[in-house]
């Protein structure tokens, strides 16, 4: 063990005190042997993990694969409705089909104009993801990106939930399979990850029953990554789920990632709970915030990537917890995405430009590096000075 973090002497200070749980010991030796945890080992992490320790162990681990390095991805956002047919507890986004009023449904030409937008300027990603609205179906969305591509070959089209896809396969009375072939070939490249809240049924009927459930939302990712696109994977958490619901969640895609190696990134959500049918439900504090992101670094070893949602978390938050195993930021988010916003989130207009974005990673001590969707390295802002106007605009 002491040759493995003799450069680290905080984290060999904390392991050698004499007050240590000899479980959380027995797993930090395994962290630092690189040895895999057990489903067991994930839940003592939970229940008996001071987040100091837990933090100086994730840290140890995002520093061996990043070093100080941060990524974060120019990219915008498109959401093309709010209107759902699905009645997730959690969600404070979605409006039912049957009562629009507060709704919005874009059109192609609609959204079409948001790309165009970015004309000229050096965003890589567009992120497609909405409500399941009936109307905009498989041929809807296969025309819509043909478009975008056609005008902006360039644009990497990262889209759609399993949640989405499977409505619409199901609708067009295509196996996945065929579903995914399509929208592959219309210039799908990547899928983003969410609709993924807690795999297990128990919770899951709980909160979302009407939608895919957790085998069929795995098995859209495995035929994605069989045909050779890569995608991010999430978890809601902060709920009525219990930690080994958490770990059985994260258990799950690790066998995925196993298998096919298409994961980019592993993402924790926080559940907020403004304007939704689970309003009572006290939310995570920071702490157990932070003790998520760090038993998500240590648990999930065949994740390249771990992921803070800044507007989510807000940006003091997202700062925090680039110490306790997060690599990545996310993006610019250079838009008004609603989904989090109308949630409680921390950011009510969460965009920040390329030069606010790489500074929040300054300060917290990490050298911020600008990315494709797949993880490519662009630029590298370590040395790079912003002036005033940059900051400010």
């Amino acid at each position: 063990m002491t040759t493995t973090i003799a450069t680290q002497p905080g984290l060999l200070t904390i392991l050698n005190a004499a007050s240590l749980d000899k479980d959380i010991r027995r797993i930090a030796d395994k962290v630092l042997q690189q040895e895999r945890l057990t489903q067991e080992d994930g839940v003592t992490l939970f229940e008996k993990g001071d987040i100091g320790v837990l933090g100086a162990l994730a840290n140890h681990v995002r520093e061996r694969k990043h070093g100080n390095k941060t990524y974060f991805n120019r990219n915008f956002h498109i959401e093309p409705t709010n209107v759902c047919v699905f009645t997730c507890k959690f969600c404070s986004y979605s409006r039912l089909y049957k009562n629009r009023e507060e709704g919005w449904e874009l059109s192609i030409d609609q959204m079409l104009d948001i790309v165009k937008k970015y004309d000229g300027q050096p965003v890589t990603e567009v992120h497609i993801v909405g409500g399941v609205h009936p109307k905009m179906n498989l041929d809807f969305f296969i025309e819509l990106m043909q478009k975008i591509k056609a005008h902006r070959p360039d644009l990497h089209v990262k889209g759609f939930t399993p949640v989405e896809l499977d409505y619409m396969f199901r609708k067009a009375k295509l196996s996945t399979e065929e579903g995914m072939k399509k929208m592959h070939e219309a210039g799908l490249q990547s899928l983003p990850g969410g609709g993924a809240e807690i795999f297990h049924p128990d919770i899951r009927n709980q909160i979302c029953h009407d939608k895919v459930d957790g085998d069929g939302w795995l098995e859209i990712h495995r035929i994605a990554h069989k045909l050779g696109m890569h995608s991010n994977a999430t978890m809601l958490y902060g709920h009525i789920e219990e930690y080994w619901h958490r770990i059985d969640h994260m258990e799950r895609l690790r066998q995925l990632q196993d298998e096919t190696g298409g994961f980019n990134t592993f993402i924790p959500l926080k559940f907020r709970n403004k304007q939704n049918d689970m309003a009572h439900i006290p939310e995570s504090t920071i702490v157990g915030d932070l003790k998520m992101y760090s038993v998500a670094r240590l648990y999930m070893d065949n994740f390249p990537h771990l992921k803070a949602y800044w507007p989510m978390l807000g940006r003091n938050t997202a700062q925090l917890t680039l110490s306790f195993g997060v690599n990545d930021l996310d993006g610019t988010i250079d838009d008004t995405t609603k989904i989090y916003s109308m949630a409680g989130s921390e950011e009510q207009n969460p965009s920040m430009n390329t030069a606010q974005l790489a500074m929040l990673i300054k300060q917290a001590g990490r050298i911020p590096v600008e990315r494709d969707t797949v993880y490519n390295e662009i630029r590298d802002y370590g040395d790079v000075v912003f002036s005033d106007e940059e900051l400010l605009n």
